[in-house]
């Protein structure tokens, strides 16, 4: 619109005197009923598949007129559509299809390898909040099984209710055609034998707060959250570090966890802290720094 008419309009709007119109519109009004049939019936078209199927049935439309249909008649995808349907399929590849919305939904576990100085081996089994990345108590060991794999997930567990101040159990709500609790917490791991074994089945079963979701076989990117935690663990501390023994090693992760979840800020959250997003005392789309600046100054 020509700056001239705008300002023409602004002025008749300020006194009173709106613009005329609306105006006919024969084109709009011709194809109304053939868009609006096929925007209809494919949801997820765009305007141009929409307008080459109006020109299929004989109709001579141009584009813009069917966008502008669209628009009028709120059948137009919304600018980010492909964006929210890339983030399901990766929550539907990550295991779970519905999106946390808040800290104890989704956990993800696994173990990692680490070599001390002196030979020795050990394997550290942790769980990580996948909605605040918030890394809970690790549990070191010289073995990898499913009575390791049990005590993580107590860990966690210990940590995840000491911190909100009450079992999550709690949080259950029951199910009313059954009377059973249904699950708050669903735990991601992949298909590791201790994951598959009865003694951890067992421990899941005796716990109706949680249920156990293992990933494809041959899918690490499902549990990606948890193995990327362990890289950052290994490369931005354990791997600078000389460690000789598990008792060191169980220091440095300590260490580790208190500045990851505390200090260091995580892009995927927002530049916020774990620890932050985990307790509820930061937006993980909002950065804190930015919240702070629109702050009134007194």
């Amino acid at each position: 619109m020509p700056e001239r008419t705008f300002r023409r309009w602004q002025a008749k709007a300020r006194t009173d005197r709106p613009p005329k119109g609306p105006w006919p519109q024969p084109a709009r009004g011709a194809v109304r009923d053939v868009v609006v049939r096929h925007a209809q019936a494919h949801p997820a078209w765009g305007h141009r598949k929409v307008w080459a199927m109006t020109r299929h049935d004989g109709h001579q439309v141009s584009q813009a007129t069917v966008l502008r249909l669209l628009r009028d008649e709120g059948l137009l995808l919304e600018a980010n559509y492909q964006r929210e349907r890339r983030k399901l399929a990766e929550r539907r590849k990550a295991a779970f299809a519905k999106e946390p919305t808040g800290p104890n939904q989704v956990w993800q576990l696994d173990f990692s390898e680490y070599e001390t100085t002196t030979g020795g081996i050990w394997r550290i089994a942790s769980c990580r909040d996948y909605w605040g990345k918030y890394e809970f108590d690790a549990h070191v060991s010289p073995t990898a099984n499913m009575h390791d794999a049990v005590a993580a997930v107590e860990l966690a567990l210990a940590e995840a209710e000491r911190l909100i101040g009450h079992p999550l159990i709690d949080d259950c709500e029951v199910d009313e055609a059954t009377g059973e609790l249904l699950p708050v917490l669903t735990i991601v791991t992949d298909n590791g034998g201790p994951f598959r074994s009865f003694t951890f089945e067992a421990f899941i079963a005796a716990h109706p707060e949680i249920r156990h979701v293992r990933t494809r076989v041959r899918a690490p990117g499902q549990n990606g959250s948890r193995e990327r935690g362990f890289g950052t663990m290994k490369y931005e501390w354990l791997f600078r570090e000389e460690i000789d023994d598990g008792l060191q090693l169980i220091e440095q992760i300590n260490a580790y966890r208190h500045d990851y979840n505390h200090v260091r800020p995580h892009e995927a959250i927002a530049w916020n802290r774990p620890a932050d997003v985990y307790l509820g005392l930061a937006d993980p789309t909002i950065p804190n720094f930015e919240i702070e600046e629109t702050l009134p100054t007194t």
